[in-house]
């Protein structure tokens, strides 16, 4: 099984992305194989008005997938919210899968606090592995700064990779 957690946080703005970015890139120099599910509260769009793939949707395919010699994407119309489970049971030949969002989701989390947004954790403590902050919290979950990247990886293989 892959293993998969979230990176969390209260709001936008709190740097779960920026944070996520730079895991990605350390796990990626350690030579690791990468998946990530982003959890979004709307509707959005991933291509192009006007392209070729835009075109199929707007005229009525539930399903449009796009494929190159270096890369494929699949869009594809739900009735409802697919759960977390489904889509990571959807992901193959990856080393681990990080979430960014599904606050709600029954993974190991690390959050993402900062005190100009908020100063409480969102996160039941049982459910955290790590915490990335600006300022101190008391309690005794793994805290980083925004810089430690390697720390932070370091714990995640410790967590996720070492048997």
């Amino acid at each position: 099984m892959i293993p998969v957690f979230s990176i969390v946080g209260s709001k936008s703005n709190t740097g779960k992305t920026t944070i996520l970015c730079k895991i990605i890139e350390e796990l990626k120099n350690r030579g690791y194989k990468v998946a990530t599910i982003k959890h979004h509260t709307g509707d959005f769009e991933i291509d192009q008005p006007e392209k070729d793939t835009w075109q199929h949707g707007q005229a009525g395919a539930d399903t449009v997938i796009i494929s190159s010699p270096v890369k494929m994407a699949k869009i594809e119309k739900v009735q409802q919210e697919y759960k977390l489970d489904e889509i990571i049971n959807r992901i193959q030949n990856v080393d681990i899968i990080i979430t960014e969002g599904y606050k709600k989701e029954n993974k190991p989390k690390l959050e993402v606090i900062r005190k100009e947004i908020s100063e409480n954790l969102i996160t039941k403590e049982e459910e955290l592995f790590g915490i990335v902050t600006d300022f101190p919290l008391k309690n005794e979950i793994p805290q980083f700064d925004f810089e430690q990247v390697e720390d932070i990886v370091n714990l995640i293989e410790e967590k996720f990779f070492k048997k």
